[in-house]
């Protein structure tokens, strides 16, 4: 055994709750409408509505729609024009759901290891409706009583460790039997302003090396690794 895969068998088993983040570990959410498409449709919008000094070039041209959405509310906070960037952004979320692609053994280490006594929370920055709408269609609902997403206040978007700390509340946690699973450094370092253990996981070898240079010290590529910690003889 390894010394990642002996970090990996004890992160899992000290770890009575788990935070699940949403796009990534659990699945690719936007598989068949790719978040690049929905981050440029994000800033034709702003363009068209006279808003796109707000944003810097960086925000302009990142993939991910969550960077021009935060860019308008930091220099434009409280504003109709961030809430209803917020409510079109959640409709897109739940547009893309019936073509999510569930990650590699996501649904199986998710039944295992919720059949085994774990209990589980999403804590994503995507709208909790579209968190609840894909568990739902992948018929996991009993695993996910607690899914906490976006606010309208998107101050609370992790890295902000705000619906962590909800989740924990509400299951009734502790942060030390609590652990994190999450594919960006914003996952990481909400968990850690919440005191629990994080697991990256990362699809790609470009993905695990943001993640380890963020701090990760387990990463794995494939959940089928957790599966089969899950399954191995104690």
């Amino acid at each position: 055994m390894t010394a990642e895969t002996t970090r990996l068998a004890s992160l899992v088993a000290s770890a009575r709750y788990v935070l699940w983040d949403l796009d990534g570990p659990i699945c690719r959410l936007f598989a068949g409408y790719p978040a690049h498409q929905i981050a440029g449709e994000l800033v034709r919008m702003i363009d068209e509505l006279g808003m796109g000094a707000l944003l810097t070039e960086q925000e302009r041209a990142s993939d991910d729609p969550h960077v021009a959405l935060r860019g308008v509310h930091e220099r434009h906070r409280g504003s109709d024009l961030g809430l209803a960037l917020e409510e079109w952004l959640t409709r897109r979320e739940l547009d893309v759901v019936p073509k999510a692609r569930p990650t590699p053994y996501a649904d199986p280490l998710i039944r295992t290891w919720s059949s085994l006594g774990a209990k589980f929370a999403i804590t994503t920055n995507n709208a909790a409706v579209a968190a609840a709408a894909y568990i739902e269609s992948r018929g996991l609902t009993d695993c996910f009583p607690y899914v906490y997403g976006r606010t309208p206040n998107l101050d609370l978007m992790k890295p902000n460790p705000h619906c962590l700390e909800e989740a924990i509340k509400a299951m009734g946690a502790v942060p030390s039997g609590t652990l994190m699973i999450g594919d960006a450094a914003t996952d990481l370092e909400a968990a850690r302003q919440a005191g629990v253990a994080f697991l990256g996981y990362a699809r790609n070898e470009s993905k695990e090396r943001f993640l380890r240079d963020a701090g990760a010290e387990v990463v794995v590529r494939s959940l089928e690794q957790v599966l089969e910690v899950l399954r191995s003889p104690s």
